[in-house]
């Protein structure tokens, strides 16, 4: 069975028919890794063990004939980026920091998910602490880009989305602090899904930015990621900021865009940066979207510009202290041979973290100390109240905006080398985390001069999340599905030290 191609709906049709057992699913998924992963390097630890046991489960139920009671996820291979809690899982953030972190307990976005049947899979590779658009930051090796192995997938989630677009899985988590899904997404022509803040639980998950990181699936098909979504939003008690929610993200997923409004927000059209394939493809789309009913009208963000100075002051503060408990003492790598404290701290927080991450926590100290925080910290945060009124008045004039992801498709490793032009490319995303609004990637081919994949960026309204998914299963309808990507023969998993099996 072609499993590495199948989708949701069809593994579950399977299972119900009895054409092949969720056991057989399993050993699938980690045969595909196996013989793709050691060229793609998009998982940092496979879970077998936990596989066969959730399989096991799922195929108990078929044989008793309550396999719809499992969940709508049951029998569906899962990858989890590797900064979300699994309990008897590394959970590494991909940083030497917490290179022998075992967790002791599962995240909330995890726990749903194995709840409706998922079959855990294993961790994937990211950006050390998810600071990065390309994975090249990860301590444990890159992540290629399973189109062209010379070019990044993305990041912060590049395993996650490496992995879905390489037929290891059909559902993976990543997690988007500024364009941490939708970005690889976009990179490795899968669909990427930025709720609304608070539609998703981030308890368990090792914190970036509080007020900005969300949970997201990343999948091959619209449907897919709206069938992941259902499993994952609701209220949970141990995260303050989540919401109740009970809408259906499937059920809205054939009504089509007729009578919907659409935006384009013109300055982003004529962007420094923009590639000309990039542009050309967002423009298609949406006169794709007008030929099916749609209006496209152009709204302003007058404030967008400011968003990118307003973000890299408030994540790295945010980040700054979420990462003060990784000392040595209370988490992560403690260097040996100190006779006093503060040397201690200094040497293992300087060994343990990388060069992105020892930037970030320096700027971020810098920012909130004294006589520096009221030049820059509070005017950031007047900015920020700035972009999210801007997107509110958008609002009142379309239903879901459409932009671009990524000012280029994916580029070559060490292309970038300098931050500043790394963090450029998150030009089109940060907005959305500002503000709190609904985002997400979806394919629409290949650009003309790259022949990579290039996505487009739709943006809802907070809460609103079944606009977008309703409008971008009109554009996978338009465009057709993609296929996998083509892939290399296996240069072996054990040359990136992928870790095995673990329980």
């Amino acid at each position: 069975m072609p499993f590495a191609a199948m989708g949701i709906a069809a593994i579950q049709a399977g299972l119900r028919a009895g054409e092949f057992s969720a056991r057989e699913v399993a050993d699938a998924a980690l045969a595909r890794v196996r013989e793709t992963d050691g060229a793609v390097h998009a998982f940092l630890e496979v879970t077998g063990s936990l596989a066969h046991e959730a399989a096991d489960r799922v195929d108990a139920a078929i044989a008793a004939g309550s396999f719809d009671e499992l969940g709508s996820l049951a029998g569906i291979p899962i990858g989890f980026k590797d900064n979300m809690n699994l309990a008897g899982t590394h959970t590494t953030c991909a940083s030497r920091m917490l290179e022998s972190y075992v967790s002791p307990y599962t995240a909330t976005c995890v726990r749903k998910t194995l709840d409706a049947g998922a079959i855990p899979i294993g961790k994937t590779n990211m950006d050390e602490f998810a600071f990065g658009s390309s994975t090249e930051s990860s301590a444990f090796g890159v992540t290629r880009n399973p189109w062209d192995l010379d070019r990044v997938p993305g990041g912060s989630s590049g395993g996650s989305a490496a992995a879905v677009a390489a037929g290891m899985v059909p559902v993976a988590l990543g997690s988007d602090t500024g364009g941490s899904i939708r970005q690889p997404a976009c990179f490795c022509g899968v669909v990427g899904v930025k709720p609304t803040y608070g539609l998703v639980s981030r308890y368990g998950i090792v914190a970036f930015g509080s007020s900005l990181d969300q949970v997201g699936p990343i999948t091959r098909t619209v449907r897919d990621a709206a069938m992941a979504l259902n499993v994952l939003t609701g209220r949970d008690e141990r995260d303050c900021t989540s919401q109740e929610c009970t809408v259906d993200f499937t059920a809205n997923l054939n009504a089509g865009v007729a009578g919907m409004r659409i935006g384009i927000v013109p300055a982003f059209l004529q962007a420094r940066g923009l590639a000309p394939e990039v542009k050309a493809k967002v423009e298609e789309t949406a006169a794709q979207l007008q030929a099916l009913g749609a209006h496209v009208v152009e709204v302003a963000l007058p404030n967008a510009q400011k968003a990118m100075s307003a973000y890299y002051v408030l994540g790295p503060c945010e980040a700054f202290s979420n990462l003060t408990r990784f000392d040595g003492v209370r988490y992560g790598y403690c260097d040996p041979g100190h006779e006093d404290l503060g040397s201690q701290y200094e040497a293992s927080r300087a060994v343990g973290f990388g060069p992105e991450a020892r930037r970030r926590i320096m700027l971020g100290s810098y920012l909130l100390s004294s006589g520096v925080y009221d030049r820059y910290y509070y005017p950031a945060q007047q900015v920020r109240t700035l972009v999210t009124r801007d997107y509110a008045r958008a609002f009142q004039q379309c239903d879901c905006i459409l932009a671009p992801v990524v000012p280029t498709a994916a580029w070559r490793f060490g292309e970038k080398s300098d931050p500043t032009s790394m963090y450029l490319a998150d030009m089109f995303t940060v907005s959305i985390n500002l503000a709190g609004n609904g985002g997400m990637s979806v394919p629409v081919g290949f650009g003309a001069d790259s022949g990579l994949p290039v996505g487009v960026q739709l943006i809802v309204p907070a809460f609103r999340d079944e606009n977008m998914l309703r409008v971008a299963a009109a554009i996978e309808s338009a465009i057709g599905q993609r296929g996998l990507s083509p892939l290399v023969e296996s240069k072996g998993a054990v040359s990136f030290g992928l870790r095995g099996d673990a329980r």
